[in-house]
């Protein structure tokens, strides 16, 4: 039964994060989904796609069965995207839809130096999740005049093919990431108040 309302409540979480807006509950309540809820909820199914694409395609097809590259130049070669990349397309085609939100994925050690953090809450909340393991950050910031609720959530190394690029790569600047290792975050961005 406990399983039956888990399932009912997700599903509910699912089809309202599916609309622009949720509908308020009829009488009492505030009403709608809390930023928190909804950048926990968003990130879980960023988090399990990366890794799914990171471990069941990148690190099997190239790091084991040597099928194919993964390659930053995938465009020119015959080679798939880097899970960074494949990330960064999502972000980018959500960002077009302008659905109220935008995520990327930002480090302290990037090697593409687009992925530098610019703020201070995205600095701030990637020196937290490196250094508090298991725990995510929040805050809010106003940008451009917009109040935001920013979630801060680790990207750790998940599988052996994140730590071979990421170590070997001409361009960074660490070299002894280790499996598991917190490699920079997700920042995900929702706009609060008006």
């Amino acid at each position: 039964m406990k399983s039956v309302s888990k399932t009912i409540a997700r599903a509910t979480l699912t089809a309202c994060l599916g609309l622009t807006a949720c509908q308020p509950p009829a009488e009492g309540g505030g009403g709608g989904i809390e930023p928190k809820l909804m950048a926990d909820a968003l990130h879980a199914v960023m988090e399990s796609d990366r890794t799914v694409y990171t471990r069941n395609v990148v690190n099997r097809l190239a790091k084991e069965q040597q099928v194919i590259a993964a390659s930053e130049h995938w465009k020119d070669e015959p080679a798939l995207p880097l899970p960074a990349q494949m990330f960064r397309m999502g972000a980018e085609m959500v960002a077009e839809k302008d659905v109220g939100f935008t995520y990327s994925l930002l480090s302290m050690w990037p090697i593409n130096k687009q992925n530098t953090p610019r703020t201070d809450v995205e600095i701030a909340g990637l020196e937290f999740v490196a250094s508090n393991e298991g725990q995510n950050f929040y805050a809010e910031e106003t940008l451009g005049g917009q109040k935001y609720f920013t979630a801060v959530y680790a990207d750790t190394a998940v599988a052996p093919a994140c730590v071979s690029c990421h170590n070997e790569h001409k361009d960074t600047p660490k070299t002894d990431f280790a499996l598991g290792d917190v490699m920079g975050g997700v920042v995900l961005r929702i706009p609060v108040g008006s």
